[in-house]
This record gives structure tokens, C-alpha cells and sequence, in this order.
């Protein structure tokens, strides 16, 4: 079984660390096979809203989007997810960002167009094991650069 030990911590809340809460446990004869992190560690991934999105003029299945990444500002993305298209709240992993499986994101050139960043896909983000095209997010979630 699995559960949060922010949950554990509402019934009991020792001041100890994860690992001793793990040991006393283990101690007083419960299995524990192990503590892992219920979502990866994720920097520089935010929320964005594509405001456009262009064939590709030299590709057919990628797309040029212009999206926006708070305080007016907009980035150049190109993306290959079918999905993409203007009005989209997305998830946006900006230059520099690391994402699970050690992938740190760079500006390219994708033939011969500037990116800027990279629209995901929620097994991109570690989130979830299928995915079909970049995450769809709520419309009312806000657009802030970290």
C-alpha cells in the first residue's frame, strides 16, 4: 500500500525527518519497502497559454507557436503534438529547465526555426505513462514566469 506521509502526519507529525519516520516505522514491525517523492522534482516548467499556432515551413508535422509566458511576454516554441493550437493552457519547460530522466532543455534551431523551450506532455513531466500530445490544462490556471 502507499500513501502520503503528509496524511501520516495529520494522525501523528513526530519532529523527525522523512528517513527516521521511516525507520520507526520499520521499527515497530510495519514493511516498508521504501519513501520515493509523489511527483519529480521539476524546475523552470510553468504555465503557459499558446496564443498561435503555424505550419512549420519546413516540416509538416511541427508546428511554430507563439506562446505566452506572463507580464505580456511571449516565447517562440515549436511543437510536433497534434494538439497544440491557440488557447491551449499547457505545461512549458523554459531554457535551463530540468526535467525527469536528466533532460535539460536548450534553445534549437528545429529546421532551421528558433525554440525556445519545450511544450510537454505529461510523461515528459514525469506525471502520468501515456500521454497523446502536449497537457491540456485548465483555463483558469494563471500564467506566471518562475
Amino acid at each position: 500500500m502507499k500513501f502520503s506521509e503528509n496524511w501520516l502526519r495529520e494522525w501523528v507529525s513526530p519532529n523527525v525527518s522523512s528517513e527516521q519516520l521511516g525507520h520507526q516505522l520499520t521499527m515497530a514491525g510495519l514493511e516498508l519497502d521504501g519513501i520515493e517523492a509523489a511527483s519529480p522534482d521539476l524546475t523552470g516548467v510553468i504555465v503557459a497559454q499558446i496564443e498561435s499556432a503555424e505550419p512549420h515551413p519546413d516540416a509538416d508535422k511541427l508546428q511554430v507557436c507563439q506562446v505566452s509566458v506572463g507580464n505580456g511576454e511571449t516565447q517562440q516554441i515549436v511543437c510536433g503534438a497534434k494538439n497544440a493550437r491557440a488557447g491551449l493552457m499547457t505545461a512549458l519547460a523554459t531554457v535551463g529547465s530540468k526535467l525527469p530522466g536528466g533532460i535539460k532543455i536548450k534553445a534549437a534551431k528545429l529546421r532551421g526555426v528558433e525554440s525556445f523551450g519545450m511544450l510537454c506532455a505529461s510523461t515528459e513531466l514525469g506525471l502520468g505513462e501515456e500521454g497523446d500530445g502536449i497537457l491540456e490544462l485548465d483555463d483558469d490556471l494563471i500564467i506566471a514566469l518562475p
